[in-house]
């Protein structure tokens, strides 16, 4: 388990649930559009909102859509992310609770060099520090978190030098940041390794934690597959890198980067996490695709029932064809619906009969009726 750190009144890890995030892309020196995008976003489920500040303007400007979401009763956290200007994350600092940085904002860049000596790295590496030690100062300062993010694709010359574009590189790179911060006493950190490529991000991830641990440290993850893309593929792609690593039991917060609305990403977030059993938000139906044994119409029967129960979050419904497989793959399911011969249905609570042979027609409100007088009696 990892650490629990605080931005601003929300808690990160340690046991807290697995939180959902999303960015605007608004400009971000237009505060109405800003603060009425992050309104949007909340009211989808967004628990932190992250705006980008490319420039000092910019990060000023996150302190007056502060004092705007405030204004309109949202208390969200913000998360300043940060490109290549280390004095926008310093003022952002100031104004937000988070701010994400890239390694790349400290290194050398386009220096052109292909080899690094040793002294050559280490020297590097103490200029980091010294190039972070403003910006850990006032994160200090104000409890401000930040989150190292290591995105594949941007990584120093010195750390190509040395691993190559890999994940290696990519968990070396992160885990000398933590050295630095550590030495300088600051622990409110998150760390994300993202990538397009689903196996990259993952493995990177893995690496990286597998390193963390091994040095004792135990910082809470960003989990996220970066430019996913849109429509199935975006889905797709964010269920299959998120959910891989949630099930290894890593993850603290996640992000659904697809092209679309900011809005779209939550509902994709809440139903991974559900997938995975990370995070119960809704019911879980467990339904069986059909065959020639089906003798009702099961499709309509389960858009039925997921309109009618969406209220029950974390009950589990079985909605199966028939009784040949139905009663045993359901086995783990709170109540079921199950075919027992043309157009009749039987329901159960877990494994045992509640009811023999309803008309179909009637069966969707018998079973709607039974979990509700049932969860009442039980006091759920």
């Amino acid at each position: 388990m990892s650490r629990q750190i605080h931005i601003g009144n929300l808690t990160l890890g340690g046991g807290a649930p697995v939180r959902v995030q999303s960015m605007t892309n608004t400009d971000t020196m237009d505060t109405r559009a800003t603060v009425e995008q992050a309104l949007c976003m909340v009211e989808a489920g967004c628990e932190l909102v992250r705006i980008t500040a490319p420039d000092v303007k910019a990060a000023e400007n996150l302190g007056r859509i502060k004092e705007e979401l405030l204004k309109r009763g949202c208390e969200v956290p913000l998360v300043a992310d940060i490109h290549f200007n280390p004095r926008a994350a310093e003022v952002a600092a100031t104004l937000v609770e988070k701010v994400r940085v890239n390694p790349g904002n400290y290194t050398d860049r386009n220096t052109g060099k292909l080899e690094f000596t040793e002294q050559e790295y280490n020297d590097e590496l103490k200029r980091i520090g010294e190039r972070m030690s403003t910006l850990i100062d006032i994160c200090k300062a104000h409890h401000t978190a930040m989150r190292i993010g290591t995105n594949h694709g941007s990584l120093s010359e010195r750390i190509m030098s040395r691993y190559g574009n890999t994940p290696e590189g990519m968990a070396q790179s992160a885990i000398e940041f933590a050295r630095v911060c550590e030495e300088q006493d600051y622990h409110d950190l998150v760390f994300s390794m993202k990538a397009s490529n689903v196996k990259v991000m993952v493995d990177s991830t893995r690496l990286f934690v597998q390193k963390m641990h091994a040095l004792g440290m135990d910082y809470p993850i960003h989990l996220g597959v970066t430019e996913a893309g849109d429509g199935m593929q975006g889905r797709l792609k964010s269920a299959a890198g998120i959910g891989a690593l949630l099930l290894d039991g890593i993850g603290d917060t996640v992000r659904v980067s697809i092209t679309e609305d900011p809005e779209a990403e939550m509902p994709i977030a809440y139903d991974i996490l559900q997938a995975v059993g990370a995070r119960i938000t809704q019911p879980e139906y467990i339904a069986c695709p059909s065959c020639g044994r089906t003798q009702y119409d099961i499709q309509r029967a389960l858009k039925e029932i997921k309109e009618k129960t969406r209220h029950l979050v974390g009950v589990k419904i079985g909605v199966m064809g028939c009784i040949v497989n139905g009663p045993g793959e359901m086995a783990d399911a709170d109540y079921g619906y199950v075919g027992s011969g043309h157009g009749k249905i039987t329901l159960y609570k877990g494994k045992e009969i509640v009811k023999r042979d309803i008309d179909q027609h009637d069966a969707v409100d018998e079973l709607v009726a039974f979990i509700e007088k049932d969860r009442k009696l039980n006091n759920q």
